[in-house]
């Protein structure tokens, strides 16, 4: 096989379901020139041996077999054996369009890019709906647009970026980009384990990688194909230690903003975060994996709006950008009316399931 341009690097964790889906979808790139660095992160089910009869018809697929420690660790070892000139990251779920790394590659090499990132479908399984962001066809920001724009949304949005909490984390993935490998390496950026941060381990990777990064491009095109109906999704189920583990992200995020030089907003885009972040810590908690009897997750509902840290971000958290139901939502949140915020929690669950 040629040295590769591209090194795609798949985290794969019991995923027979759709792992044939997320390999065909790779295998079939009009880019010839790529490594798929599959990371078989100690499944039980089937994955390593559709992995192996892979490998017997097409040597670009490259098997790491070890034992489980986590999508993390699974991404930092495939980064560790990259070859390729760039690095993308697909989820074992997931798929591609066939011809997401030749149109990303050949626009991150005319511009000499470090990071390169596309837009998104989100599959829902009878219908798909394209993410959606209020940009041109193209967009390139140099170092200093980066460092003043772009990090901070990655951090948290500001004024009429709130108007929809739902996008908070649309810049943070790491799948829908290519990195060129030398930023990632000579800078020694690595993803942080799940079991410190609860989640968001691509969004400390991205804070680390723009800040380094001299320049970076968006397509206005959606390529990537995220599939939203997986349960057993690393983004699915409960996590009883999810605030503890938000608030050690909180800290790393600001830790690594103290520690190099950056712009007033941050702070209050870290602010904003932790506010609108009551959401998912409120889904974490009624979630149907939660066992829990409904007066003791309400009892948790009102633990999360009553810290301390959190009652503090809501003293500068300005609801005016956001549309009626997300202004009596957050007030909720804001004015600790737990009993409200539970029973506001639970319809907006319904709806996400009916809506999607």
């Amino acid at each position: 096989m040629r040295n590769p341009v591209i090194s795609i690097i798949v985290p794969i964790y019991n995923m027979e379901k759709y792992l044939k889906r997320c390999l065909d979808s790779l295998l079939a790139q009009t880019m010839t020139q790529i490594e798929i660095i599959a990371v078989n992160d100690g499944s039980t089910d089937t994955s390593l041996k559709i992995l192996s009869d892979y490998k017997k018809n097409d040597e670009r697929i490259n098997i790491i077999n070890k034992e489980n420690e986590g999508v993390s660790a699974a991404r930092n070892d495939g980064i560790s054996i990259a070859k390729g000139e760039f690095i993308g990251f697909v989820d074992p779920d997931d798929w591609v369009s066939r011809d997401m790394y030749e149109n990303l590659y050949q626009r991150a090499k005319n511009g000499n890019t470090d990071i390169i990132m596309c837009s998104y479908y989100r599959e829902f399984g009878t219908h798909s709906k394209e993410k959606k962001f209020n940009l041109p066809d193209l967009v390139t920001y140099e170092e200093s647009e980066i460092k003043k724009t772009v990090l901070r949304k990655l951090v948290g949005p500001l004024n009429e970026e709130m108007a929809n909490p739902e996008l908070l984390d649309a810049w943070g993935t790491v799948w829908t980009k290519l990195y060129r490998a030398d930023l990632l390496i000579e800078n020694e950026i690595r993803f942080t384990n799940l079991s410190e941060i609860g989640t968001n381990e691509d969004l400390l990777f991205n804070i680390e990688a723009f800040y380094y990064a001299k320049n970076f491009e968006f397509i206005n095109a959606p390529y990537y194909h995220y599939w939203r109906e997986n349960n057993n999704s690393v983004t699915s189920g409960y996590k009883p230690h999810l605030l503890g583990q938000w608030f050690t992200l909180y800290s790393k995020i600001e830790r690594f903003f103290i520690n190099n030089d950056t712009n007033k907003d941050i702070q209050l885009a870290l602010n904003n975060r932790i506010c609108i972040g009551t959401l998912g810590l409120g889904l974490n908690t009624i979630s149907k994996a939660n066992g829990e009897s409904h007066v003791k997750k309400m009892r948790k509902i009102n633990n999360i709006l009553v810290d301390q840290r959190i009652k503090q971000a809501f003293e500068h958290f300005d609801l005016s950008h956001f549309p009626l139901i997300w202004k009596v939502f957050y007030f909720c949140a804001k004015t600790r009316l737990a009993v409200s915020f539970y029973f506001l929690l639970l319809v907006i669950e319904r709806l996400r399931k009916i809506v999607r």
